[in-house]
């Protein structure tokens, strides 16, 4: 049978993200996602030649990136001081304003038998901040995109 993963709604940490600056021991954990997309785009070099009758095509580098929603927190958002923690005094916005390079850990769940799910990790810059409330929504939500620097490593 395979396991699947199951980051079920209603389980408390099932799915976590953890964003950390230089020198950062616990960094910030970012609370109230909505949902998360992890993108794996490979470019493709195409070409034709005389001799074929389809196009050739070899996959090049990737595109990588996650994009979420969020709940915003007001310390999170806007980060709290505290000492020796760059990512949690920054907040969300000031990583985001600031151009800082951060590192994150994306738990992305336990496995249906129970077991300790996989963790995504890299380097990334936080980008798409757009804050909106509404009648609908009376809570601020954001989207919000980690694009990666480099690749993605899976532990």
């Amino acid at each position: 049978m395979a396991e699947y993963i199951y980051p079920a709604p209603g389980s408390a940490g099932a799915v976590t993200l953890t964003l950390k600056a230089s020198g950062d021991t616990t960094g910030l954990v970012v609370p109230s996602l909505q949902d998360v997309t992890v993108n794996n785009a490979n470019d493709v070099f195409t070409w034709t030649q005389l001799d074929q009758g389809s196009k050739l095509q070899i996959a090049t580098t990737a595109t990588n990136s996650l994009s979420m929603n969020i709940v915003l927190d007001q310390d999170t958002f806007f980060g709290v001081t505290t000492a020796d923690e760059a990512a949690k005094t920054s907040g969300i916005f000031g990583l985001s304003k600031d151009k800082t390079l951060v590192t994150f850990d994306l738990t992305m769940g336990p496995e249906s038998d129970g077991a300790t799910g996989k963790t995504l990790s890299g380097s990334a810059y936080i980008t798409g901040l757009a804050p909106t409330v509404s009648a609908d929504s009376p809570v601020w939500v954001s989207p919000i995109t980690l694009t990666v620097s480099g690749d993605y490593t899976v532990a």
